[in-house]
């Protein structure tokens, strides 16, 4: 099976004026992914979604950013096809979308 490159997975993600899962699907597509750890400092590799509390107090780049962010660790750790899977699974509702926050 051939794995579907960022770049596509980055261009579904963001087409539709799309900016980053809603908060729920955000967070289970980041507790799916593999091997993330916190650092000694206290923080997260790879960093949080930016949800609950840090939901309203980021800009919707700052969102976007770090999902993207979230999609270069499932590269990383071989998994953009599952990853991509669960991210075309989601209804429209299920996406924030620029100019929504």
């Amino acid at each position: 099976m051939r794995t579907e490159p960022l770049e596509s997975l980055w261009s579904y993600c963001t087409a539709e004026n799309r900016l980053v899962p809603q908060q729920t699907p955000w967070s289970e597509l980041y507790s799916n992914l593999q091997h993330t750890r916190q650092k000694p400092s206290g923080g997260w590799e790879p960093p949080l979604p930016l949800i609950l509390a840090a939901w309203h107090h980021s800009v919707p780049i700052e969102k976007q950013l770090r999902f993207k962010e979230h999609l270069e660790w499932a590269a990383k750790q071989g998994q953009l096809d599952e990853i991509g899977s669960f991210l075309r699974s989601l209804t429209e509702t299920q996406w924030c979308h620029f100019g929504e926050v």
